[in-house]
């Protein structure tokens, strides 16, 4: 008898822990939040439900959309939210006249959940709704303007117009889901269903189940088996966060969550329990070897979670908004791995034949925009009404300006039937031009500012910073100028003025940077050009030979040590007048003195040095197209320049540098000039040399090492290293009065005689002991 009683407690105990197991079970399974529909209401749905034919080839429309329209079947999201919030718009617009309108559905918002058995994802809004009639029209807005010829005009990618309508938009539904039902309540019609299958027909029936939503409207996908991963919940997060963080309405979504909570102990009951004294002491001492750790359990909960919390400032006045919320902001928009602040930006509202608000900010760190600069996708964010349409939106800004981050947003931007794809119109160049207006009015400010800066007292710290803001700004992106210089005729000139370089003054004072605009006031008045040198490095360049000339004069000069510089200077040519001319180029005058006086004494000094200028023509052949003595004052005895319209030493070297270089695609070669100087002691004595008919080998190694050396100091590499090197030991040797290059003979090794081979083995051993 105990034996069965016992059995029988064991079951009983067995299923009570079932119990508890399918009661936990159940508790993880997801609460409904949308009510559906019993038997007899589905019977009475089919029963009931009034069929309509779709007017137009609805497959080969449905197929359009799906395969031509949207490139990501993900934006069907932002479609239905897109259309939820205009529903909402509109409720709200009609409750500033009918002020009982909204009832007490107060609340306008968007709610999305979902459903993993039924595999179903539904969009609830609290907005206008829709009657019977609505349903019909709207919803069939495709069907009803869907003749052949609207079909081809989608085809075609024609401007239809349709967007905020519950038109193609909505229909993009049929990217993820094989049936739709749409349930809507309006207040001046009963609640309807409309449901298809995206066939032939749909059907629209009164709701059985009266008046659920009070108002609005409820989209129900049923999922199609490949769009499953839309009922993961961080993946709905994540696609509302990307494409409608910004919506004025609060989007919510039904999410689950675990929690660890702590188990309350339930304690004995101390009237039941009679202790002793030796039960206390146990008691006791249970106590002390108990462990404190309280008990817990994994609580399952499902809530609305709001999932656009950021908003869009750049709705908001400019003098309202701080600079605290201007970098939140921009931090907002950036992604995980663009840290830090702005280092400044613009705000503003754009009118006229099209209207946009817009934020663009100055990034305060380049990264790697230049390691991946063709690649590098646009930072500037196209929404329209808040939605967004694109994230690398690459046609509202030049590729030179690819490194500006912000949005741009446009009430009445006309867009194709899909929001995705957007059509080269003359509205976005429009939009275009006037971001990059607004981009180097920003950048212009921040110049100026520098500027000025440079003439006020060191001590203004406020405005130390400004000056501070945009060296930096030019460190950082001054490349992306001087691509903007190269890539844009049409802004060429405002670019110009936000060029800076270093110079041989700001090099000599410490003073950093300087722009055409501070050159111009620095130059003396006689001065009427701007002149520059590109090489290598700012250390090679202040030791060229070309700048002696220069120097003696007191002339500032452009020292150009950026592979671009040169491309971009060559692309503006002049600036305010005045021409930019290279000191490595044939030809150059200073306008300081009298023409006259100058071309008297080149003239002499050309008929002073004839014979060893035909000389040394004819000993490098097509090494140089002309040997001439120099119009300038030179501290080396001679130098390479390059003719006007050909490569200088420093292109020639970044042309062959190139991955895909080639001799064929380096475009005109560089005719190389070799200007003598007819004052250097070099000179006048190899002059002399052949005056007197002095033409050996001697003479004719020490013309070539005139060449090469002057080829290295004025930046070009050597064409034949080891010819180079054989006259260098030539002349070397005859330095040393060594009379031939042929070598000794090889040293004799003698011969160790074998008795002190012995004597030193002998030695060995010794030491060994």
């Amino acid at each position: 008898m105990f034996s069965m009683n016992l059995l029988f407690l064991l079951a009983l105990i067995a299923i009570f822990h079932q119990c508890l197991v399918f009661a936990d079970e159940t508790d993880e399974s997801m609460p409904s939040v949308v009510q559906g529909f019993t038997a007899e209401e589905e019977e009475a749905l089919i029963g009931n439900s009034e069929k309509f034919e779709f007017q137009a080839e609805v497959n080969r429309l449905m197929d359009i959309i799906i395969n031509s329209l949207y490139k990501n079947k993900e934006v069907f999201l932002r479609e239905l939210i897109s259309n939820a919030a205009d529903a909402l718009d509109k409720i709200r617009f009609l409750s500033l006249s009918k002020t009982d309108i909204l009832g007490d559905k107060k609340d306008l918002e968007i709610q999305i959940s979902f459903d993993t058995d039924k595999k179903t994802l539904t969009l609830r809004d609290t907005g206008v709704g829709m009657t019977k009639a609505d349903l019909v029209t709207n919803l069939g807005t495709v069907a009803k303007s869907g003749t052949t010829s609207f079909v081809e005009s989608i085809a075609k990618g024609q401007d239809i117009g349709m967007i905020g309508q519950f038109g193609v938009g909505f229909y993009s539904v049929y990217l993820v889901a094989d049936r739709v039902r749409v349930v809507s309540k309006n207040v001046d019609d009963d609640q309807h269903i409309w449901e298809s299958t995206a066939d032939s027909s749909f059907s629209v029936v009164k709701d059985p189940r009266g008046d659920t939503l009070g108002r609005g409207t409820e989209i129900t996908l049923f999922l199609k088996e490949d769009a499953y991963d839309l009922l993961d919940q961080d993946k709905l997060e994540e696609l509302v966060r990307h494409y409608s963080e910004f919506i004025t309405f609060p989007i919510s979504l039904y999410k689950r969550s675990e929690e660890i909570v702590e188990i309350e102990e339930v304690e004995e009951d101390e009237e039941n329990t009679i202790k002793t004294d030796e039960d206390v002491d146990v008691a006791e001492e249970d106590d002390e070897t108990k462990s404190t750790t309280p008990k817990t359990e994994k609580v399952i909960t499902w809530d609305w979670e709001r999932l656009n919390n950021n908003i869009a400032i750049w709705a908001r006045e400019s003098k309202d908004i701080t600079d605290e919320e201007y970098q939140n902001f921009y931090k907002a928009i950036c992604t995980k791995s663009e840290t830090g602040e702005a280092l400044d930006w613009i705000h503003f509202k754009a009118e006229g034949e099209v209207e946009f608000k817009s934020i663009l900010y100055v990034p305060n760190d380049a990264g790697n925009l230049y390691n991946e600069y063709t690649d590098k996708k646009a930072g500037v964010k196209l929404y329209v009404r808040k939605v967004l349409i694109q994230d690398d939106f690459e046609d509202l800004l030049p590729r030179y300006l690819n490194f500006i981050k912000g949005v741009v947003d446009s009430d009445d931007l006309p867009l194709n039937v899909s929001r995705e794809t957007l059509q080269q119109h003359k509205v976005l160049k429009v939009m275009s031009k006037k971001l990059v207006r607004k981009v180097l009015e920003m950048l212009r400010k921040l110049a100026t500012a520098s500027d000025d800066n440079d003439e006020e007292d060191d001590n203004d710290e406020d405005k130390k910073t400004d000056s501070d803001k945009y060296i930096k700004f030019w460190e950082q992106f001054g490349k992306s100028i001087k691509m903007g210089v190269v890539e844009d005729t049409s802004n060429r000139s405002k670019l110009a003025k936000l060029l800076r370089f270093k110079s041989t003054s700001t090099i000599a004072e410490g003073d950093g940077y300087i722009s055409f605009d501070k050159y111009i006031n620095n130059m003396p008045e006689w001065q009427k050009d701007i002149y520059y040198l590109a090489g290598e490095t700012l250390e090679s360049l202040e030791k060229s030979p070309f700048l002696s000339a220069a120097k003696s004069k007191n002339i500032d000069v452009l020292l150009l040590n950026d592979p671009i510089d040169e491309y971009a200077v060559q692309h503006l040519g002049d600036y305010d007048g005045h021409k930019l001319v290279s000191l490595s180029k044939e030809g150059l005058s200073f306008g300081d003195e009298d023409e006259e006086i100058a071309k008297k004494r080149v003239k002499l000094y050309k008929e002073n040095f004839k014979g060893l200028t035909k000389y040394l023509k004819d000993l490098y052949g097509t090494k140089v197209s002309k040997v001439t003595v120099a119009q300038n004052t030179l501290s080396a005895p001679s130098v390479i320049v390059s003719s006007q319209y050909g490569h200088s030493a420093n292109m020639e070297r970044i042309m062959k540098a190139q991955t895909f270089s080639s001799s064929q695609g380096m475009g005109m070669p560089s005719q190389r000039i070799l200007e003598i100087n007819p004052r250097h002691p070099i000179i006048v004595e190899l002059n002399n040399m052949i005056t007197n008919d002095n033409t050996d080998e001697t003479t004719s190694d020490l013309a070539h090492l005139l060449y090469d050396t002057a080829l290295v100091a004025s930046g070009f590499s050597q064409e034949d290293p080891s010819v180079f090197a054989e006259r260098m030991y030539r002349v070397i040797g005859s330095e040393l009065n060594v009379k031939s290059m042929d070598l000794e003979d090889e040293i004799d090794v003698p011969e160790e005689e074998e008795s002190d081979e012995n004597d030193e083995n002998d030695e060995n051993v010794h030491d060994e002991f």
